[in-house]
């Protein structure tokens, strides 16, 4: 199983695509609503690569409403992480809590196969106090009231309902299971198996007993097999067969929700849990609507089942905002069938015209190359994974400054290109780790939580551009943001370096070559020096070329001013360079 959180770090398409479950962490037990935490203590230089960030920065994941602001936004994920690995099952985790059980009814319809629900227990000590204290519920309470809104709802056949929270014992299964669950999540427990002295040190990297560090030598401390928690796990299931045959049941799927078996311990027992043992009003399961595939989608397909004529190009199609998460189905295909992106024999291009749905190009991978003359809804390179994506309406559309995509574009990109000759919506490469981003005017909270990649905007951006922002570089033009416009307490705007100005010059003419941007042209025929800023962090981890290195390696081959003075950069800039 492997989670995706809120642009949970290093979410790409071969991440997804080997797993049997996802599952949407919208909000965990000990924190409900806020995002993942890393101190910069802990991001080695080993974390800091799988994580697609840079040592020593302390990494926050967005919160949950960057990118789920509603039933419909967790049902386009779930539709794209199944589009993009249709094998896999798809699990939501929710927090225990009042009224989670119309979220998990909401959950249901959005087409999960899995809830989870999370109690305040359990956990592993990574959380910081404030978090953990006065936060969440027992589980047994948000357990009971999803499974009797989902009963009551007739959608309780649709899912599998699993809870977590401190579970230790055969006793804590049973309970879970007459109260509805039918599935449980043991964290804790399998620790302290292995060695776990529940020092409470995660978050400083001292575990003492060497399970959570990444220090070599506390690390050696670790004698934990995975035999110990085979023998715990044997002993729970033992005992579970026990209690089974005690109640005259065969089996756990024979107790679910028979809350009619529990009685209360005391009087006061009673009062306060009492409607915990109410019985529940059955009402018929609804059937289960599977959402069929465009045309389109199938005709994508048809490419994926020949991949041995992938050099027949390009292909042109007509899109309509009913085609999702176009791009997914395929990247995640090719994948399983050639291997890692370099693996594939030759580029793929695939132009568009209309007005696409969510997600265009989510998860694309390197070697496909996405061309779209019309316009795009939220989503746009969603998970970008090295493919390119380049959108366009023309050159009047340009100088009009007309939105050509929607709100959380770029969001949790690793690799790849977005060229858009035109404005985005809110919230713009959020939690970008490395893709190289061309955009002609964004609107509020544009390049939050980036670690890594760079962002151009030629137009205006709205308010609170790179908060959170730890990595990476943006640049835009000098009156493009207010004194205000920019988040001061994480970033800092500054001139232009006379190299950036050669890298820059490159990115603009690719920008010109695939969209036909005025605006890209208007800056390249001009003799001045470019009127930009640099937006980078107020502690920048790297220097300006390692950040420029990763996103030029696929500029190859386009023109270029010559490099006069290839000393004041790396050898392997300077060759990319001329």
């Amino acid at each position: 199983m492997k989670q995706v959180a809120s642009a949970r770090f290093g979410v790409t398409t071969e991440y997804l695509i080997h797993a049997d479950e996802l599952e949407i962490k919208i909000a965990q037990g000990a924190k409900p609503g806020e995002g993942g935490q890393l101190p910069a203590a802990k991001v080695t230089a080993y974390i800091a690569k799988l994580r697609h960030a840079v040592p020593n920065m302390a990494l926050i994941s967005p919160p949950p409403h960057h990118d789920i602001y509603s039933i419909e936004d967790l049902a386009q994920l779930i539709y794209d992480l199944r589009a993009v690995n249709p094998h896999a099952r798809i699990g939501v985790k929710l927090v225990s809590s009042g009224s989670v059980g119309i979220i998990a009814a909401g959950v249901a319809k959005a087409g999960a196969n899995v809830i989870t629900i999370s109690g305040y227990d359990g956990g592993t000590g990574a959380s910081p106090l404030t978090s953990i204290k006065n936060t969440g519920i027992p589980w047994e309470i948000g357990l009971y009231e999803a499974h009797c809104a989902l009963v009551r709802t007739g959608l309780r056949g649709r899912v599998r309902l699993r809870v977590d929270g401190g579970f230790k014992f055969a006793r804590d299964v049973i309970f879970g299971a007459l109260l509805g669950a039918e599935e449980f999540g043991f964290g804790t427990a399998a620790l302290l198996a292995v060695g776990c002295v529940m020092a409470r040190q995660c978050h400083l990297n001292t575990c003492p007993v060497g399970i959570a560090t990444q220090d070599e030598k506390l690390r050696a401390r670790f004698s934990g097999t995975p035999e110990m928690v085979e023998s715990y796990f044997r002993s729970v299931a033992v005992e579970v067969r026990e209690l089974l045959a005690g109640m005259g049941a065969c089996s756990i799927d024979e107790i679910v929700g028979s809350v009619d078996r529990l009685r209360p311990r005391n009087a006061q027992a009673e009062r306060a849990l009492g409607y915990l043992l109410e019985p529940i009003e059955r009402v018929p399961q609804l059937a289960c609507r599977q959402e069929s595939d465009t045309s389109l989608h199938l005709r994508l397909n048809r490419f994926v089942n020949g991949l041995e004529h992938l050099a027949d190009h390009p292909h042109r199609f007509h899109i309509a905002n009913c085609d999702r998460a176009i791009g997914a189905h395929l990247s995640g295909e090719v994948l399983r069938r050639l291997g890692p992106s370099p693996a594939l024999p030759v580029s793929m291009d695939y132009e568009f015209v209309g007005s696409a749905g969510q997600s265009f190009g989510a998860f694309l991978i390197a070697g496909i190359n996405f061309r779209l003359t019309g316009e795009a809804n939220d989503y746009v390179g969603k998970g970008l994974s090295g493919g390119a994506i380049s959108i366009s309406a023309g050159t009047e559309s340009s100088q009009r400054g007309d939105v050509l995509v929607g709100n959380t574009v770029l969001y949790g990109a690793t690799a790849g290109e977005l060229y858009v000759a035109g404005r985005a919506g809110e919230r713009f490469g959020v939690r970008n780790s490395g893709a190289l981003a061309v955009v002609e005017g964004v609107g509020q909270h544009g390049c939050e939580y980036m670690t890594a990649g760079v962002v151009v905007i030629l137009g205006p951006a709205g308010t609170n551009l790179g908060a959170g922002m730890t990595g990476g570089l943006a640049y835009l033009l000098r009156d493009s943001v207010a004194g205000d416009g920019y988040n001061h307490q994480s970033v800092r705007m500054v001139p232009l370096e006379v190299r950036e100005e050669l890298w820059l010059r490159r990115v603009l003419q690719k920008h010109l070559r695939l969209t036909g941007s005025p605006r890209a042209a208007r800056l390249l025929s001009s003799d001045a020096a470019l009127p930009l800023l640099r937006v980078e962090p107020l502690h920048r981890p790297c220097s300006i070329a390692e950040t420029w290195s990763g996103s030029l390696k696929r500029l190859r081959g386009d023109s270029v001013v010559p490099m006069e003075s290839p000393q004041i950069v790396s050898p392997e800039l300077a060759i990319m360079l001329r």
